[in-house]
C-alpha cells in the first residue's frame, strides 16, 4: 500500500495500455496522491478508461498530467465522467491528445461541476469551433479558473467570436476580483 505517496511522477516512460491498467490497480489505495504526471506514456483511450475507474477516489488530487498519451475523445470522456469527483483538482493538462469536439462536450460537462479548477490545458486538440462552443458555454460556472490554454485547436474566428462573449463576461469577473484584492 502507498498510503502516504503524495507525488508520483511517471512521465516520459511509455507504459503503454498494460502499465496504466497495473498503476490503476495500485492507486485506489494512494489516499493521499495529490499529483499525478503520465504525461508522454502512450496509455491511449484504453488507458485513460482504465485510470479514469480509479481517479474519482482519488479525493487529494490536485494536479494530473495526461498530455502527450493520445487518449483521443473517448478516454477524454470517460475522464470527465470521473473527475468532478477529486474535489481539490486545480490543474489539468490533456494536451497533444487528440481530444475533439466530442470530447470537449465531454468534458465541458466536467467543467460545470469542478469548482476548485484553476488551470486546464487542451492546447494542440482538434476540438474546433463546436468543441469551444461547448467549453464557452460552461466557462461561467468555473469561478477559480484563471488559465485555460486552447492554442493550437482548430478554433476558427466563427469559434472565437462565440467564445468572445464569455470571455468579456470572466474578464470583467477576474479584473473585478483582483480590485477588490482577491
Amino acid at each position: 500500500e502507498c498510503t502516504a505517496l503524495a507525488h508520483l511522477n511517471l512521465s516520459y516512460n511509455v507504459i503503454g495500455i498494460v502499465g496504466a491498467d497495473k498503476l490503476a490497480r495500485g492507486l485506489g489505495n494512494c489516499k493521499a496522491l495529490a499529483h499525478l504526471d503520465l504525461s508522454r506514456n502512450a496509455i491511449g483511450a484504453p488507458g485513460a478508461e482504465r485510470l479514469a475507474g480509479v481517479l474519482g477516489t482519488c479525493k487529494a488530487l490536485a494536479h494530473l498530467d495526461l498530455s502527450r498519451n493520445e487518449i483521443s475523445s473517448a478516454g477524454a470522456a470517460r475522464l470527465a465522467e470521473v473527475l468532478w469527483q477529486c474535489e481539490a483538482l486545480a490543474h489539468v493538462n490533456l494536451g497533444w491528445n487528440r481530444v475533439g469536439a466530442v470530447g470537449a462536450a465531454w468534458l465541458a460537462k466536467f467543467l460545470a461541476d469542478c469548482r476548485a479548477l484553476t488551470h486546464l490545458d487542451l492546447s494542440f486538440n482538434p476540438i474546433g469551433d463546436a468543441g469551444a462552443g461547448r467549453i464557452g458555454g460552461v466557462l461561467g460556472h468555473c469561478k477559480a479558473l484563471t488559465h485555460l490554454d486552447l492554442r493550437y485547436t482548430d478554433i476558427t474566428a466563427e469559434g472565437e467570436s462565440g467564445l468572445a462573449g464569455v470571455l468579456r463576461l470572466w474578464e470583467c469577473r477576474v479584473l473585478g476580483a483582483e480590485a477588490r484584492g482577491e
